[in-house]
This record gives C-alpha cells, structure tokens and sequence, in this order.
C-alpha cells in the first residue's frame, strides 16, 4: 500500500515526540549514512549521558537544542515498503499553540504523546481538542516514557482508561493506544521485550496499516476560483484547485455568490487539455459564455452550499492580543477574503472538562464559540460537510498576522429572514435635490484638542452656506443613543460602529455629517471608513499635542486619569494610535478658532463641492 499518510506529533512539553520520531527513523534505517554519523557526533555534546539523542533530527533550531524543546514546527518526509508519511513534530509549550494548530492542519492523523510518570495533562486535553477542531478523525496515543514507571501494565492501562473518557465527547473514527519508550525504542519500530502483556501493534507498523481515506459523502464538484488567466482576447478561463468531486467537458455548472449558470466549453490541466477532472487536480475551466467571476468565487455542480454574511463558528484564538467583541478582520475562507467581525462570544470551552463558560473576551490559546459577521455574502458550508469550505482563518488587519484560525458550526438563521428593500428615492436623488455632495467629516484626536469646538464651529459656516448638515459629537452621543454602553474595550468598539452606522443613513439622506470622536484605535476608524464608504469618508486629524491637551482640560479628565481615577483613558492609561494616512491634518495649538476653521474651511470644500 504505497499511499501517502500525514500525520503530526504532539503532546506535552518533554513527552519525548521529537525523540520518538527520531528513534523511528533510526530505527528504520531510514537515514542516509551521513545523517547517521552527524546525529552520533552531536549526540556526544548534547544532554543524553553520551547516549544517541534522537531528537536531534528534529530539533533543527539552536533555541531547540540549547532548551531541549521543540519551538518551530519540523517536518520530515521519509518512506518504508508498505508507505510513504509525511510528518510533523510539533512544540508541546503552550506558548508555541498556534505552531501545533498549524501542524494539525495539514494532518490526517495525530500521535499524542502521554508521559507514563505523568499521566494526561491540560496540554493534553488542549492539544486533543485542537486536533478534533482541525478535523483529525484518526489519533494514536503513544504512552510514552514506560520505562520510568517499570513498564507497570496497571500505570498503563490507568492511562487508557483516563483517555478514553477524555474522548468521549469527540468522534474519532479510530483510536489506538500504544506503550512505548523513545529513548529506549520499545514499541516503535520493534516489539518491546519487556511489555510481553501488550498484544498490539508496534507504532510504525500500525501507521502503515492503518487507513485514513475519506470515508465521507462528499458529492458533486466544488473548485474555488484563485485566478481568472486571459493570455488574450479569445480565452478566459478560471483556475483553481477541485476540492470536492470532478467535473466533465459539458457539464452545467452553478457559480457562487453570483447564482450564475453556464457550460464548460474546455478543462485545461496543466498546458494540456482534458475531458475531465478530478478532486485534486489543479485545472482551467473555460465556460461556453461570459458570466462575472474572480477570485473568490466558487463554481459548483450538485452541491448545496451556504452564501450569506454571518455564521457561528469555533475559534482557537492564537493572538497574543486579547480577542473582544466587535473588533474587525480580515477572514479567509476558501480563496476569499473578507472584512468580518466577531459580534459576539458566545462562550468559551474549558479545556480542561469541555463545559461552556461564559465570556467577554478571549486570550491567547483559548477555544471559543463566536458569532461572526462578514462585510460581504461569502459561500461557506458546514466543516462536518466540506473541510475545505467550513475552515477559515482571521488575520490582524494592522500587522497581518493570523489571529485565530476555526471551524463554521452553522449559519445564523436570523440573516435569512433579512431582506433588503431598494427604494425609489436614492442617495443621489436626496444629495441633488440639496445641492451638495454628502460626506463624513470625521474629526479624531486627543481630549481636548479641540474637535467639539471645531465642528461646532463648521457646521454654522457650513449651515450658512446654504449646506444641510448634522454633527454627532462624543459626549452628546454617549448621551442617547450610546447611552447603554460603557467605556470597555468592547462597548467602545460598538459605540464607533453605531456612530458609523447612523453616519452612514445621514449620508443616504443627502447629509454633510461632522463627527467629533477620541476614536483611539486605527483598526476601528479603518472599520468606520469601510461602513461609511472609502469615498464619503474624510478623515480630519486634529493633531494637538497631549501637552497642549492638558494645559486645556476644561473637565479636569487628565488630572483625573493621571491620579488613577480613570481607567482607559486615551493618551494616558490608553493608548492612541495617530491615523495612517489622514486626509486632512490641524495642530490647534497657537491658533484660534476662526483661523483653524477658515483653514478646515478651506480643505473640506475640495471634498464637498
């Protein structure tokens, strides 16, 4: 049987994975005579007494082999008779969780390591979790480490017996439970000599055997769209990756979220051109007819997926920045990428005993389940039902780092009974019958800079002109229609989304709208910028200095937050991020009033006219 098997090691730190592979691999007489000799050498500088350390072959990094620890995540190919495996060595910290969710991400099957002295531990228990949340169905536990407990069965079978009620709740197809010993190598490649009570197989021999094609019904065809190629006029075809099902010359195919329809004229695999196709296979599918499709969308046939903006899903959060409600991202699903926001936490999962808790916000490593919202319709499905389409990634929208990566548990029914009406009376019908370009000005910077006195200011030079105009100011905002929310992280976040969402209606009714907002953070300006639109959004920032700032403090705020009495305050006891690329910059200090408002004056009119 020469297929291929992927699979990952974890488990704790110090459980020995590394080293279980490595003895694997010696074991096996799966080296080259070179990697055998170098592995002996750095063995006699190393921790093991002078004995081979068979982690060595893993342990890559000089931060691994000073600590004796995996951080990185290692990935080996190697081959015997029966198959060929690719695997993975995963870090057992808790600090390095997210390396261990990328390893099971790729794998079909997982090894956890158990210490025999130690018995099944959190890291465990999370590590398990993690690997049912990837979608692994098939897990070895490899009790490691037997020869420290005498190679007792009753330690053994004490340990199965915790494992297997630890894993109730999940539904593995296969699960196996081996004795062995790394260093020593019982139980890996050859029958232990000491454990004559275990009957089973050795460890490489059972990963050899052991099936793990997809036994699912996965029907139809599935191929989301990287690419559109046009080498010239006469071809456009759409590339892409078939996940589910194949796909024939003639076949009628339905294009998503368009709702489209059309036949495929020609498949392309490679520069040679084909029949058919089949899941796997990297093809060009040209259609009989021009019909709207980029990257991002997915072409299907007999197959129902789900278009729509909003979902419940399984976060494992890998952020070291905590997670709270209403903060935005970017979501990738598929080939498609998305701004999204995580609307609520609907609780999170103890790892330890898999009972719900209730939650605001989540931290680094911490499993959740979520409500999340896109900015756009996307097609998804359920992870039970498509793998490929039910898994997605959030990324930091600020540093591009990945934050968290889930699982699509179901869509929210609540958007299904959302229509959305057009009107005959448009925007640009409101905006011409007032005569004037409907914008946002949105004024951000420090307390007491001066943005209430500005817009103040404006709106009567504006409503002089003969301009209709509104001002939504913080205080006076947090005063009615924010008044239910507080100054936590995750109610200031809502409170720029609702200020943004209203915004936005006074805009659609032909508005000039000038708000004055602290709006601290980028990433929720950014998200204000992308409700309102990129176009009717322009971004003033009032660039006073703290110094100034406080030499003002008319409502003593700073005097209080520096005392301690006033928690989050930006500038002080939170942070405020300056805006990236404002459109409009004014540093009030030295100025007065009507000089800084004739030089707004003068700046605003080039987007408002």
């Amino acid at each position: 049987m020469q297929s291929l098997l992927k699979f990952i090691t974890c488990g704790s730190v110090d459980d020995g994975k590394s080293t279980l592979i490595g003895h694997m691999l010696y074991d096996a007489k799966l080296l080259f005579a070179d990697q055998e000799r170098a592995l002996e050498l750095d063995s006699k500088v190393g921790s093991n007494s002078g004995g081979i350390d068979y982690s060595l072959l893993l342990d890559g990094l000089m931060a691994e082999r000073e600590q004796g620890i995996t951080i990185d995540v290692a990935y080996r190919y190697f081959t015997t008779e029966k198959r060929s495996f690719i695997v993975a060595d995963t870090p057992g910290h808790e600090e390095y969780t997210r390396n261990m969710a990328v390893g099971a991400s790729f794998a079909d099957l997982a090894v956890i390591l158990v210490d025999a002295s130690k018995g099944v531990l959190i890291q465990t228990r999370r590590h398990t979790r993690i690997c049912a949340l990837m979608g692994i169905r098939h897990v070895v536990y490899a009790i490691n480490k037997m020869d420290l407990v005498d190679y007792e069965k009753y330690t053994y079978n004490q340990i199965v017996s915790d494992i297997k009620t630890m894993t109730e709740e999940y539904n593995f197809e296969s699960l196996y439970t081996i004795p062995v010993s790394a260093t020593v190598g019982d139980n890996i490649t050859n029958p232990s000599k000491v454990m004559g009570w275990y009957k089973g197989k050795t460890l490489l021999s059972y990963l050899e055997d052991i099936d793990v094609s997809d036994k699912s019904d996965q029907g139809g065809f599935v191929l989301p769209i990287q690419r559109v190629s046009r080498p010239d006029r006469t071809f456009r075809g759409f590339q892409g990756q078939i996940e589910v099902g194949e796909i024939h010359e003639g076949d009628e195919v339905l294009v998503l979220p368009n709702d489209t329809t059309a036949e495929v004229k020609s498949i392309h695999n490679m520069t040679e051109k084909v029949t058919e196709a089949v899941r796997g296979e990297a093809v060009t599918v040209e259609l009989d007819r021009e019909i709207d499709v980029s990257r991002g969308c997915v072409m299907v046939k007999d197959v129902s997926l789900h278009v729509s903006k909003m979902f419940t899903a399984k976060l494992l959060w890998m952020d070291d920045s905590k997670l709270v409600e209403g903060k935005n991202y970017y979501l990738k699903i598929g080939t498609q990428l998305v701004p999204a926001v995580v609307m609520n936490i609907k609780h999170k999962v103890d790892v330890n005993t898999g009972q719900k808790v209730k939650a605001e916000r989540l931290f680094k490593n911490e499993i959740a389940i979520c409500d999340i919202s896109c900015s756009d319709k996307i097609v998804y499905d359920i992870f039970a039902n498509h793998k490929e389409l039910g898994s997605f990634i959030l990324i930091d929208r600020i540093t591009n780092m990945t934050s968290a990566c889930g699982v699509v548990e179901h869509p929210l029914r609540r958007e299904g009974n959302l229509t959305w009406h057009e009107m005959d009376i448009t925007r640009d019908l409101r905006a011409k019958q007032k005569d004037q370009q409907p914008k946002t000005i949105w004024l951000t910077g420090l307390s007491g800079a001066g943005k209430s006195t500005l817009v103040n200011a404006l709106e009567k030079r504006l409503f002089a002109e003969g301009k209709h105009t509104m001002v939504m100011d913080g205080d006076n905002v947090r005063m009615g229609l924010n008044k239910d929310l507080t100054f936590k992280e995750s109610d200031r976040i809502e409170n720029i989304r609702r200020v943004a969402e209203v915004s936005k209606l006074m805009n659609d009714a032909g508005l000039i709208v000038l708000t004055s907002f602290i709006s601290p953070f980028v990433r929720d300006r950014r998200s204000a910028r992308e409700i309102i639109g990129e176009d009717n959004f322009v971004e003033v920032y009032v660039a006073t200095s703290i110094e100034e700032c406080e030499k003002r403090d008319v409502k003593g705020l700073y005097k209080k937050a520096r005392a301690g009495e006033i928690p989050n305050f930006s500038g002080i006891t939170s942070p405020y991020e300056k805006p990236e690329n404002p459109q409009i910059v004014i540093d009030t200090a030295g100025q007065t009033v009507e000089e800084s408002v004739e030089y707004l004056m003068k700046e605003i009119r080039k987007f408002i006219q």
